[in-house]
């Protein structure tokens, strides 16, 4: 029977000098980072792959794991924190240093990249003490356990989100994790898996998330449409209310995930947000997927999912369900592989991979759960900086910075938008009027830019032929060439690029203008 959710780091030596004062393990020899890799849109934007290739520490407290983030070198020399025991308020103090932005009564993880948080021994659990990722990228989580995490009562952690995300975060792969409350907003507590103010490139994968009012949402209002690129796979949603996520603005894929007893809806989309919802398996519940709470619509496509025991409420105002029969009213490309279990085993295979301490098993594809492999992170000191990988000659590596931006251009044929060269989606296109025109990326203050990847729409390679890119700002010309692809140029500082077609063999289609640093 449901039940309602109410019920329910010159640095080697002060390195070692710090870790000393906090009783914390410092390996000076390397280990692995996160067991196997990372999934869905976490593998995009350059990939996510947290502190491999950096030191290793040991914490079995919350100060711990603060000491270890402030003992680098930078905020973005690679670390891998192996946390064990129960971290709490009363082992949890700020900690200060140069590489590091930390604070009392919370897992900050703020300002900073490279870093992994792994359970390990006998288990992580973060009790009554949420982790909140700000302004930071590259970041993973694996094997841990995040419970009754309360914006109001007492204690208090993290606005009452067992993970917290904001403010220009990007690639987190949060894995193999058990995120629990023990009821909903009128108990004290929120979200167990938010994302807001520019978040993007984040997977959730092989997760538990039970017990709660609000499962997780991407995007903090309807005006707050910059966050997505959120992979959910392998999860189970167990009592929950609503917010399977709830989806604002943004592009989603979900798949291979059970849900069980969401008691008031589940996916929302909506402000034009975009769902890709393959394979799950939906069970006791109501309205598990629509546009609920609002007029501003979202949209999904749908394959392959099972509805057992799903019920649906009447379409009406601020009330849109997809069901009782959900059709796709969008399409959605994802840029990444995947392979799906099929729906009817969901249930099962999740069940024994799902959630910290489940020895970070995987389905194999076929339904069945399986190891994987560890990561090898790269032998080093902790005094010697982090190695930058030497990118692929004809991908550009690290963030785009189109994402989040402006655009103009010079004309727009019907049916094409600026917005959708800088909204990482293939599937969508700007087209100029006629077979030459431009299209600019833009800043609201200096940006350096050193290259960018013109990636043209399906069906239309090759189309564009010569080309100028322009530093908007002063009218020089940046680079010169023929057809779409990555191009390189010396690093500018500016706030406005553009690139004019100059020939084209017919009506070019240019699906994403990246730029990167």
């Amino acid at each position: 029977m449901r039940r309602p959710v109410a019920l329910r780091i010159s640095a080697a030596s002060a390195a070692m000098a710090l870790a000393a004062a906090v009783g914390m393990t410092l390996s000076m020899s390397q280990a692995s980072a996160a067991t196997g890799s990372a999934t869905g849109y976490a593998t995009q934007n350059g990939g996510t792959t947290g502190g491999a290739g950096g030191q290793t520490v040991r914490a079995t407290t919350g100060t711990q794991i603060h000491a270890a983030l402030c003992s680098r070198a930078a905020s973005n020399t690679p670390i891998t924190i192996e946390v064990e025991g129960t971290i709490n308020h009363g082992n949890t103090t700020k900690v200060s240093g140069d590489s590091c932005n930390t604070a009392a009564g919370v897992i900050e993880l703020k300002q900073i990249s490279n870093v992994t948080l792994v359970g390990v021994g006998s288990g992580a659990v973060f009790d009554q003490l949420g982790i909140h990722i700000r302004e930071s990228s590259n970041i993973i989580i694996q094997n841990v356990t995040v419970r009754n995490v309360k914006k109001s009562g007492s204690p208090t952690s993290n606005g009452g989100d067992a993970i917290g995300m904001e403010s220009d975060v990007r690639n987190v792969w949060v894995d193999h994790t058990t995120l629990l409350a023990s009821g909903g907003e009128s108990e004290g507590y929120d979200g167990l898996f938010d994302m807001k103010d520019n978040t993007q490139y984040v997977t959730l994968s092989y997760s538990i998330l039970r017990n709660s009012g609000r499962g997780g949402l991407i995007g903090s209002s309807e005006s707050d449409l910059s966050n997505g690129y959120v992979t959910f796979h392998h999860n189970r949603y167990e009592n929950i209310d609503s917010r399977a996520p709830l989806l604002r603005g943004g592009t989603a894929h979900a798949y291979n995930n059970h849900y069980l007893s969401l008691n008031e809806s589940g996916i929302n989309s909506r402000a034009g947000a975009k769902a890709k919802v393959d394979n799950n398996y939906f069970e006791d519940s109501k309205d598990v997927l629509g546009t609920f709470y609002t007029d501003q619509r979202g949209y999904w496509q749908v394959s392959g999912n099972v509805f057992d025991n799903v019920t649906w409420s009447s379409p009406g105002t601020e009330n849109y369900p997809a069901g009782p029969n959900p059709q796709s009213n969008t399409t959605v490309s994802i840029p990444y592989s995947y392979t799906l279990d099929a729906a009817a085993c969901v249930p099962d295979v999740v069940s024994r991979t799902a959630g910290a301490g489940t020895g970070l098993k995987v389905s194999d594809g076929n339904c069945s759960a399986q190891t994987p492999t560890s990561t090898p992170s790269t032998p080093t000191t902790p005094t010697t900086p982090p190695t930058t990988p030497t990118p692929d000659p004809t991908e550009p590596s690290g963030t785009n910075l189109s994402i989040g931006a402006g655009s103009d251009g010079s004309s727009k044929a019907d049916g094409t938008s600026y917005g959708s060269v800088r909204d990482g989606d293939m599937s969508t296109y700007w087209s100029p009027s006629g077979s030459t025109g431009s299209v600019s990326i833009k800043w609201g203050s200096a940006t350096a830019v050193s290259s960018v990847a013109i990636r043209e729409a399906a069906g239309s390679t090759g189309v564009i032929g010569s080309w100028r890119l322009l530093n908007a700002d002063t009218g020089a010309v940046l680079a010169t060439g023929s057809a779409a692809g990555v191009v390189t140029f010396p690093q500018t500082s500016l706030k406005k690029i553009t690139f004019e077609i100059t020939g084209a063999t017919g009506t070019p289609k240019v699906a994403e203008f990246e730029t990167y640093a």
